[in-house]
């Protein structure tokens, strides 16, 4: 098989350190590392794949320099608008962990369990997204149910951890409880957060808009759309939660069919990368300590609506560093690998 110099711009970040971890797992045929970040962080040294790698600074000339053939961007949408075309000019296939080309036309935005056949597109610009880490564990439990039983419209409520904010969220969270266990949490000033987040919930995750929603909230429901082909409504409120990894989703989804519910379970469990947890009798059921550090999102809690048979309730999970972020990028990557070979 062919091996790839692949480079991580963002190496030293939470993305960057979690997509070294995932390449490793799977084996990913790579025959150089090249790790990039900013010039603060230019000439630390990183542990992947077995051995240590110098981190190099981010420059447009690095790309072609170093002759990179896959380029995966987790350093903020600022650094992929400045930085990404470079790589596309060098020969790479930028995989974009920001949300800055996204929505853009000729960009495939894709979770390889719903929508591999768009990275085909990928050589309109050189470019493929990768999702907002709670879209992506959302669609990949609509889609098998949209295929079975056809979605009307969509509400979810998420619950989202602080790894959502990188490192600084989630330093932010462990130094507040050790504050509260000092007895000190009222001098706290919040940095990363709105507002205080430990023994808190804060429902703001980035700026609003005009229509009251926040910008977390219309990625949700933009990005479903264009992932699933789609047009049915979508509303989402998004919520800041005091859990250091893994997001979590309350999701009521209304179809055009009646629903089973056994057809709805075994549609999940068929599924590619999701895992049905949902044996009350057991208490079993997803949450974030069982996502977290995992590849997979979890479903649970699936039950027919009280009051009309066309509405289906379920509950989800999976870490946000990885389904949300690193996984997807390096499951978008083997996709590619597999339609250039």
């Amino acid at each position: 098989m062919k091996k790839y110099i692949v480079a991580v711009v963002g190496a030293t970040g939470a993305v960057g350190e979690e997509i070294f971890k995932v390449l490793e797992e799977e084996n990913f045929p790579i025959e150089r590392l090249v790790p990039l970040a900013s010039s603060r962080s230019a000439g630390q040294e990183i542990e992947a794949l077995g051995r240590e790698w110098r981190v190099q600074e981010l420059t447009h000339d690095v790309f072609e320099r170093e002759g990179v053939e896959i380029a995966f961007f987790s350093a903020g949408g600022s650094v992929s608008e400045e930085f990404a075309k470079s790589a596309t000019k060098a020969g790479a296939v930028v995989i974009d962990n920001t949300s800055f080309f996204r929505m853009q036309e000729d960009v495939p935005l894709v979770v390889p369990e719903v929508n591999a056949e768009d990275i085909a597109e990928w050589k309109r610009s050189g470019i493929i997204a990768n999702p907002n880490c709670s879209t992506i564990q959302m669609v990949q439990v609509l889609a098998p149910l949209h295929r079975v039983f056809e979605i009307q419209r969509v509400d979810v409520s998420t619950y989202q951890a602080v790894s959502g904010a990188g490192k600084k969220g989630m330093e932010e969270l462990v130094n507040q409880m050790q504050k509260f266990f000092a007895f000190e949490l009222d001098s706290v000033e919040p940095e990363a957060f709105p507002h205080r987040i430990a023994l808190n919930l804060i429902p703001h995750i980035d700026v609003f808009m005009d229509n009251d929603y926040s910008k977390e909230e219309m990625k949700m429901i933009n990005e479903t759309q264009k992932i699933m082909h789609s047009t049915f409504p979508i509303s989402a409120t998004c919520v800041r939660v005091p859990v250091l990894r893994s997001h979590s989703e309350s999701i009521t989804i209304r179809f055009k069919n009646k629903v089973d519910v056994k057809k709805a379970k075994e549609a999940l469990q068929q599924a590619q990368n999701v895992v049905l947890l949902d044996d009350l009798d057991q208490k079993l059921y997803p949450m974030p300590s069982i996502a977290t550090d995992t590849n997979q999102t979890y479903v649970g809690r699936v039950r027919v609506d009280n009051f009309d048979d066309h509405i289906l309730h379920l509950w989800c999970v999976a870490d946000q560093l990885r389904v949300g972020a690193a996984t997807n990028a390096v499951r978008i990557a083997q996709k590619w690998i597999g339609l250039e070979a």
